[in-house]
Order: C-alpha cells, then structure tokens, then sequence
C-alpha cells in the first residue's frame, strides 16, 4: 500500500486548505444542479397505476399520503432477484439502511415510499427482519415500474401534486441514487427543494430561513412546531 507523504502540520494544513476549495466548488455546482432540477419541466401523469398496501389497493395519488410531493423508490425485491425469497437487492438494502427519518421529510410536505413487485407478505416479512417498519412499501400491479425507467434493478422517481393532477418532475438510478438518502440529499431532488432562502428557486416557490423548521423527529406537530 503505496500511502501519502508525511509533512509538517504546516504543510497539511495548506493542503487542506487548497482541499476545502476545491470542496467549496463541488458544493456550490451541486447547489447550482439542485436549481437547475427545481427548473426542469412536469410531465402529466395519464395513467391509473395500482398499487396493493397492507391495507389493500390504492392509486398513486393515494401514495402521497395527503401531502405535496413524492418520492417513489423502486426496491428490487422480487422473484427471480438473488437471494429471493429470503431477501432482495443487497445495493436496495443500503440505500433503504440509509435513509434518514422520513418525519423530516414529512415536515417539508415530502412523502417517501418504496415499491417492489413482491407481493405484501413477503414485503412484510422482508421489511420486519430489515427493521424497516417506519418506511412505507407498496405492491406494483401494473407497468408503473416500466413505464417510469426501472422495470428491473433501482431508481428514484419524484413527483408532485396540483389539485387532482400528479406530474413527475424528476428521474436518477444507477450511481447517482448513491449520494441520496439524508434528508438534504432526498429534498434537493424535490421540486419544490429545502424551501429555504438561501436557495435559488423560481419565483412564488415557499421559503422561509433556514433551520426555522427543523426539529427532533418526534416533535413535528406539536404545539412547539405550531409556533
């Protein structure tokens, strides 16, 4: 193993430096795709999908749980993937081990869902051993997960209400799926982002300062939060 030179503290600390600069560049360009993706068009959702739940067969508004926006995770968690029954996509079960707590998701008007073409009792046993009750996970009925890039494997589909209208208005997989997961990284996919100030949104979006909403998992709702 061919490791870094040792230096002074003098000299780590200047190429720190010119490390942080370089750091500072990567996150304001990933600031600047984030306003780019807040831009991108809507397309209108035409079709009827079905989904079975625990407690039976919904439709895709239904999956929005009531609020604005949706995040659709496809898990590949069905027969024919390896290690079926007993379990699924190992890279599926990263990515679902990483999620942050979806209340805070919650609390910016963000529903997080997982979908999967196994049917609801192998998803329950599946999502019992991994400790993934808190995230919910539908059943596909139909071509939704062809119709919207992963009819095998993974991918993050983001969509949005308006009155009785859903529209997606974002799409990643393969390697770009690896850098989302945190709370920030799953809002910076959203169309409406952090709805914080500082960022660059079209005109009209909601903001407010940052930090103003955010607060310990279980106290969204509470009267603290009303205040």
């Amino acid at each position: 193993m061919k490791t870094p030179p040792v230096v002074s503290a003098e000299e780590w600390n200047a190429a720190r430096e010119e490390l942080l600069r370089k750091e500072k560049e990567h996150t304001r360009a990933k600031d600047a795709l984030a306003a780019e993706r807040r831009r991108l068009p809507w397309v209108r959702v035409e079709t009827q999908y079905i989904f079975e739940g625990p407690d039976g067969k919904v439709g895709l508004p239904d999956l929005f749980e009531g609020r604005r926006q949706l995040i659709v995770y496809r898990h590949f968690f069905e027969p024919g993937v390896a290690d079926w029954p007993a379990g699924g996509c190992s890279g599926c079960a990263m990515f679902t081990d990483n999620l942050g707590h979806l209340a805070h998701l919650n609390a910016r008007d963000v529903t997080f869902v997982l979908v999967s073409a196994a049917p609801q009792s192998d998803i329950k046993r599946y999502r019992d051993r991994m400790g993934w009750d808190g995230v919910p996970w539908y059943t596909t009925q139909d071509d939704f997960s062809k119709d919207f890039g992963v009819d095998e494997y993974f991918g993050l589909n983001v969509f949005i209400r308006d009155g009785d209208e859903v529209y997606r208005t974002y799409f990643t997989n393969a390697r770009s799926a690896e850098q989302i997961g945190n709370v920030w990284s799953l809002l910076d996919i959203t169309p409406l982002g952090r709805q914080e100030e500082w960022e660059d949104s079209p005109e009209g979006y909601p903001q407010e300062p940052p930090y103003q909403w955010w607060r310990r998992h279980d106290e969204y709702g509470t009267p603290e939060d009303a205040g």
